[in-house]
C-alpha cells in the first residue's frame, strides 16, 4: 500500500479553514471550526435545514485510521475529506495539542422567531456574556438541565468562538441557538408565549430556594445570565419578572457563571417535572 496522499498546507483549502478562526469570516463565510472527534462526530448527526452541518473535513492519517467511523460517515455525508500532516492541522486548530480532527461547518444558529412558535419550557438567555469559555459552558449546562433553546444577545460573545465551540462540548448540535437578539426583544417574545423570565443575579431580593418554597418555578421559564465580572445591569434586572439570586450557605464569595446557571437551570428543570 503506498503512502497517502496528503493535502498541501498552501492549499486554499487550508488557507481558507485557518481564516475560520476569525469573527469576521467566520460570519462573511456562515462556516466554523469543530475540533476533536468528539465535536465532529456530533457535526455529523445534526443538519442545518435540509444540509449536513459538516461540510469539510481535516484529518491525519493516525486519526482517520482511529476514527475510521466518524471518517466513513464523513464521507458518506458528501463533506470533502482530506488528509494533513501533523503541522497542517496543527496550523488549521486553535488548541495547544489537537487531535487530529478539524471539521468545518455550517452555521446552525436557530431564528430566534421560531424558538418562539416551539413555545419553550425552559430557556437560558445569555445578556452581554463576552467569554467564550462561560458561554459554552452554560450552553453545556442548558443542554443537560435539558432546556429547550438557548438565545444569546445581540451584545454577547459569538458562540462559534473555537472556544465556545469546544467548552459546548458538543451541545451546540444539540438545541437550538438564537444569536444576534436584542436582550428587550428575547423578553418580550418570551413573555408573549407565557414565559415567566427571571434574571438571576446576586442583588435579588428573592433567592432560589425560596421561589422553590413558593411552587412559583413549575412554568415556563427563562433565566437571564449576565456578565461573570459586572453581572447585569439595571435596566435588564428591570425586564424580569423576578430577580432572583442563588443563595450561598457557606462562606463563598459567589458562583462562576457557569456554576450559577447550572443551579437555576436544574432548580427549573426539577419544578417542571413536579409542576
Amino acid at each position: 500500500m503506498g503512502t497517502p496522499e496528503l493535502i498541501s498546507p498552501r492549499s486554499t483549502r487550508v488557507t481558507a479553514a485557518k481564516r475560520l478562526a476569525r469573527r469576521n469570516v467566520r460570519g462573511k463565510e456562515r462556516r466554523f471550526l469543530a475540533e476533536g472527534p468528539q465535536a465532529v462526530r456530533e457535526a455529523l448527526g445534526h443538519r442545518s435545514g435540509d444540509e449536513p452541518t459538516l461540510v469539510e473535513l481535516f484529518t491525519t492519517v493516525e486519526a482517520a485510521d482511529r476514527y475510521a467511523e466518524i471518517t466513513a460517515a464523513a464521507r458518506a455525508e458528501g463533506a470533502r475529506v482530506h488528509l494533513a500532516d501533523e503541522s497542517t492541522i496543527a496550523e488549521i486548530a486553535t488548541t495547544v495539542t489537537p487531535q487530529g480532527l478539524v471539521g468545518v461547518c455550517r452555521f446552525l444558529d436557530t431564528p430566534f422567531a421560531r424558538i418562539i412558535a416551539a413555545r419553550p419550557r425552559l430557556v437560558a438567555v445569555l445578556s452581554n456574556v463576552r467569554d467564550p469559555g462561560n458561554a459554552g459552558t452554560v450552553l453545556r449546562c442548558a443542554d443537560a438541565a435539558g432546556a429547550d433553546a438557548v438565545v444569546l444577545t445581540d451584545a454577547s460573545v459569538d458562540v462559534y468562538n473555537p472556544k465556545a465551540v469546544r467548552a459546548s462540548v458538543g451541545s451546540l448540535f444539540h438545541l437550538p441557538v438564537a444569536v444576534g437578539v436584542p436582550v428587550e426583544t428575547a423578553v418580550a417574545g418570551l413573555r408573549d408565549v407565557g414565559v415567566r423570565v427571571l434574571a438571576a443575579d446576586g442583588a435579588g431580593e428573592d433567592d432560589l430556594d425560596t421561589e422553590l418554597d413558593r411552587g412559583t418555578m413549575g412554568g415556563p421559564t427563562a433565566w437571564i445570565f449576565g456578565n461573570e465580572a459586572w453581572g447585569l445591569p439595571e435596566e435588564t434586572r428591570a425586564l424580569a419578572d423576578a430577580v432572583v439570586r442563588v443563595p450561598i450557605h457557606g462562606r463563598a464569595e459567589s458562583l462562576n457563571l457557569a456554576t450559577a446557571a447550572a443551579v437555576c437551570l436544574y432548580g427549573s428543570a426539577r419544578a417542571q417535572r413536579h409542576g
